[in-house]
Order: structure tokens, then sequence, then C-alpha cells
């Protein structure tokens, strides 16, 4: 089948949008290929199309556990053979997994990165014939990245197993620092980058210093109409701000990561339902949500970085139908913003204490403990070493960033089971044990496919079939499970930790205080940005997030607050940048009457000129003396 005949058969599009054709055609033209699509531009087809049009198996490395199992799961449905390998599976599923990718039909295979520097993972892959390796979120490679992870950086080692296979690397933000360096981290044959422009232009942006957030928010609900999502910084907020949106008559839920998974389910499926209309999130909500027709994000807090708010507010609109991004804050936001930044970075000697005590908690010795796996409370953690949960949960974050554990949020799992034997040796088992025989017949005809691979059950499902109850029919499978007839492994819905390396003496955690400090001065850097971006009230909200991103040469919006406070002076751009270029160099070498500034601007009459003079005075770009002199304020 062609590209085009792949899409429409699973995917039901009869055309690309733009730039994935090019994109894939540069995959299977064996092209190493960085591929920079906003968020929503589809870039999951960009890797999908071509493992279904080359023979072979697709690796797709992504940092997200419950993102991967959603895409395993809608691929599927759509008929594409495709499964996961991440941190937290038993080794009988990784086992099961990997014959299937050597001898079965899977097209691709799913993998967190920390999974790739597992040696019996490598050594399969060499028995694999890999077509193509896709590396998503791939701005984690880079140290310059807003998500560096550092076992991203061995995903180039996988390139001496696989040499033939061309990489393509995806993101939805990246600087052009970002761009250079994930080229180079990936170890690129040449290099070869599509680049979607990041401009929305189906987006306003609008950003407002308000105190009353809450009467904001209702009225901006009520203006624009639609489904919406409200972003804050905590669980608490959650709460209340659905439950003050729900008493003003608008239908809100709440999601945050501490939330019971299946509560959590249930809040997003009545969201994407629109049985809710707005849903108040931390930003652990968004990563693989397909809800094209969302009208409005808003954002309570100032996010932590440009990019991740252009890729929470790029989740408006994906229809390319009109929406907003609205950003509010105020002045205390910014202090809290700061003091947040700090506590995200505990002190080095509190990160190792916190390492020794995780690896004492677990009893992990020394020496031991890589692809270790535990369910996790944090709570009872912090309690039992007396660490206040903020600055654990902070000092584990940094961990997980160096590569020396996982911290997975509470992630619904499904009880699963495989059956081990063939299938002639389970029907002499059932021949031979009478009591099991109905019980195994009735799993036989509920679920298809576990004689091949690990498949999702409910007990509860199983009791309704086999006239057992739900406990009974738990007793049941570990039975069968301790006989060696199948593989039975109990759902969960707790957040795990994983170990990806052996634990070591605390002392000899390989963090040094020059790269620490780097990191810190770079998130520092990020959050500056983001506090300009709110404060800044002389440039267009577009372009400002545009250059943000290397894109220089852009058009104002016309549409932002910024944009509708400059069209109220009624000069069209040419006019104003005409101004502007004549009035800006002067300024900067001495102070000016309003007469000069008038004299010196020949191509715009009089009147233009004072009412462009009144805008920069009133945005703060001039100042003036008491003498009624302008100056240029950054001198």
């Amino acid at each position: 089948m062609t590209i085009n005949q792949i899409l429409l058969r699973y995917w039901g599009y009869s055309s690309f949008r733009p730039l994935q054709e090019e994109i894939i055609q540069s995959v299977l033209d064996g092209r190493d290929t960085l591929a920079l699509l906003p968020t929503g531009g589809g870039k999951s087809i960009t890797f999908q199309v071509p493992a279904m049009a080359m023979e072979g198996i697709c690796l797709v490395v992504t940092p997200l556990i419950s993102l991967m199992q959603d895409q395993v799961e809608n691929l599927k449905k759509k008929g594409i053979p495709a499964a996961a390998i991440h941190s937290g599976m038993y080794p009988a599923e990784i086992e099961t997994v990997l014959n299937n990718c050597r001898y079965g039909d899977i097209k691709l295979l799913y993998l967190s990165p920390e999974r790739l520097t597992n040696a019996t993972l490598r050594d399969a892959l060499k028995r694999m014939k890999v077509n193509l390796i896709a590396v998503d979120e791939s701005h984690c490679v880079s140290q310059w990245g807003y998500d560096f992870r550092p076992p991203y950086l061995r995903i180039a080692e996988i390139r001496e197993v696989l040499p033939a296979a061309p990489i393509l690397a995806l993101t939805a933000t990246a600087t052009p620092d970002v761009i250079s360096d994930i080229q180079d981290k990936l170890h690129f044959r040449a290099p070869c980058v599509f680049r979607k422009s990041f401009e929305r232009t189906n987006i306003t942006y609008f950003v407002f210093k308000e105190e009353d957030k809450r009467r904001r928010i209702l009225n901006i609900i009520k203006k624009v109409k639609g489904a919406g999502i409200i972003y804050v910084r905590n669980r608490r907020q959650t709460r209340e701000i659905a439950e003050y949106l729900t008493r003003q008559g608008i239908p809100a839920i709440g999601y945050h990561a501490g939330m019971d998974p299946k509560e959590r389910e249930k809040n997003q499926k009545a969201w994407m339902k629109e049985t809710r209309q707005v849903i108040v999130a931390t930003n652990a909500f968004g990563m693989g949500i397909d809800k094209p027709n969302v009208r409005f994000v808003i954002h309570l807090d100032l996010p932590d970085s440009i990019e991740a708010y252009f890729q929470e507010a790029g989740r408006a609109g994906r229809d390319e139908k009109p929406a907003f991004a609205v950003l509010l804050y105020e002045q205390a936001d910014i202090l809290e913003a700061r003091k947040n930044l700090a506590s995200s970075y505990p002190e080095l000697q509190k990160i190792r204490d916190i390492y020794q005590a995780l690896c004492n908690y677990l009893k992990i010795p020394y020496g031991n403990g890589k692809d270790y796996f535990a369910e996790f409370d944090l709570g009872d953690f912090s309690e039992s070493y007396n660490f206040a949960p903020v600055i654990a949960f902070n000092a584990l974050k940094f961990l997980e960033k160096e590569g020396f554990l996982l911290l997975s949020e509470a992630v619904h799992t499904p009880s699963r089971i495989f059956i081990k034997t063939d299938k002639e040796s389970l029907y002499r088992f059932q021949v031979e044990n009478v009591f099991f025989d109905p019980f195994i017949k009735t799993l036989l005809r509920s679920y298809s496919g576990i004689f091949s691979d690990f498949s999702p059950i409910r007990e509860e499902e199983v009791a309704k079939r086999t006239g057992l109850t739900t406990d009974k029919v738990i007793e049941m499978l570990m039975k069968l499970s301790k006989l060696q007839v199948i593989d039975y492994i109990p759902r969960t819905d707790n957040p795990r930790i994983v170990f990806t390396e052996n634990r070591v003496e605390s002392k000899d955690l390989h963090i040094s205080p020059e790269y620490y400090k780097d990191r810190l001065d770079s998130a520092q850097q990020r959050i500056e940005a983001m506090i300009r971006y709110a404060e800044s009230t002389h440039k267009c909200r577009s372009q400002l997030l545009l250059a943000y991103f290397g894109e220089s040469t852009t058009r104002r919006c016309g549409k932002c607050d910024v944009c509708i406070q400059r069209n109220k002076i009624e000069l069209t751009d040419l006019e104003f940048n005409s101004i502007l270029k004549e009035i800006k160099p002067l300024l900067n070498t001495k102070p000016c009457s309003l007469e000069e500034l008038v004299s010196v601007t020949t191509t715009v009459s009089e009147d233009k000129v004072i009412r462009a003079v009144q805008w920069l005075l009133d945005n703060e770009k001039i100042e003036m003396n008491r003498e009624r002199l302008y100056f240029w304020k950054n001198i």
C-alpha cells in the first residue's frame, strides 16, 4: 500500500496535514529527520504511517507511560499491532512482548528511554528488523531543553546496534539552540529539519494582571462558550475552582495526579463527552488528549516556562476554529513562581540524604536495585524520615531527571493474564483438573489472545460470567498462577518508583556542583522569560511567543490584548514602524521634546506621531521628565 492508502485505511483521512507527507518521505528515504510540529500538529502520524509502509518494526521512544499505553490501545483498535515496554513491567511481560516482536507481527514497539540501557532488550533488538527509531518529545535529549532527561542521551547508543535504521526526532517546542543540540546528541548523519511555523493564527492570546481571578474567568467562560481547560498550580485549587464554577451554573470538574485513577478517568471522560464544560486541572492533564473543539485555555498561575505555556495553551483550537488562551496573574504570582523554583532545587546534600533514605526505606542493598520497582507512598516515606513532602518530591524528581530512578504518577493498570502452556498442555490440565475446567473455559471464551500476549481482564466481569464472587475469582487466578498454568498480574492504581541504576553510596551520586548550577540557572532563565511575557505590554503576544522559538519575521496578530491597545491609536503597522524607526535611534542618544520628535518624522502626519508617542509612554517604552523631554526607557 502507498502511504496515502495507509492513511485512508487506518486513519480515515484522504490527505495529509502540512509537512506530514514530506517528513514521512524523508524517513522512507532513510534520512535522519527532525520534525517540529506544534501541539495538535499530528506528530504521531509521521512515524506510524511509515512504520506500516515498511517491512519490520518501528521503535518509539517516549517518556510518558500513560501516553504510551493510550497510543498502543488506540493503534490496536485501528487494527495495527502495537506493544509497549516500560519500567514497572514484570519480566514475564517483557519477555512475552519481545518474543511477539521477534516472531509475531508487531509493527510499533513503544519504549520508555531508561529501558534502552537494559542488556536483554539490546540483545533482543539485534534480532529484530527495525525499520525506524522514532524519538517523541525529543527536546528531552538536550540539556538546553526545558525537560532534559539524561536517559535520552542513551538513545544514540542504540544506533550502534541498529545502524541501518533512520531516526525521526519529534517535538512541539524547541528553541534554535535545542534544534541544533537534538541533531548533535542523536548523532544525525546529516542535518535535516522540517519545521512548521509555531504560529497558531486561530488562537488569540490575552494576559491580564488580575486580583479577582474568579470574576474574570466567569466573564471569559460566559463570553466564549464551549469547552475549556483551566490550569492551576495545586490540587486544592482544582477542587475549589471546579466547585465555584458549578455553583455559578457552569458544569465543571477537577483533575490532578493525586486523584484515584478511576475518578480521574471518569472526570476526563465527562469533559471529553461535554457533560462537563470545563475541566480544572494541574499540568498533569493534557498529554495525549485529542479534543479538537477546546475553545479556551486559561492559566490561573504562571507556568514554569514559555515552552510549557505554549504547549498547554496550544490545546485550544485544534479544529482551527477561533479559540482563546488567557493568562491571569498578579504580583504575588511572580513572587510565588520564583519561590517555587527555589524549592524545586533542594541543596545537593539534601538530595543525597533523601536518596540514602529512599534506598533504606525500600531495603535496597548497595550494588543492587537496577530495574527494581515497588508501589510508593510519598507521604509515608516523608513522615518516616521527617522530610517536608515538597522537598522530598522535588529531590526525587531531580534524581529522576538525572537518570537514577523513575517516579510514576498513579496510573490505573488493569489486571493481566497470560496462558503459559500451549493449547494441548492446557487441555490435558483441564481433563486432569476438572475443578478448574469451567473457569478456564470462561477465560478462553472471554479473552482472545491470552496464549500470545498478556491480556487485560476485569475480575468483576469474570465473576458475573462464572457466578463466583470477585474474591473467589482472584483466588482461582492466584491458584492457576502458582500451578504455572497462567501468569496473573493483579491491577494496581498506586504510584510506583523504579530504580534505573544500582544503588550507590550517596556520596557517589554523580551530580557535580557545576552541573547542578547550570540546571538551576537554565530553569531560572526560563521562568524569567515567562515573567517577561506576562509583564510585557508593548509587543504582540503571538510575536513574543514566536520570537522565543526563533521566528522573528512574523506580523502582529491584531487581536491580542497588546494589539487591541495598539489598534486604538489607528496606525497601520507600516506607519507605526516608520515612526519608531525615526524616533528610537534619536531617543537612545539624548532626551528630546515632542516638537523634536514630530520634526524628525517626515513621512507621517504630526497627529499620528503624537498618538504613537503617547502609546509608547502609556506602555512604558519611553519616559518623560519634568521638562517634558522624552527618553527611551532602557538607557
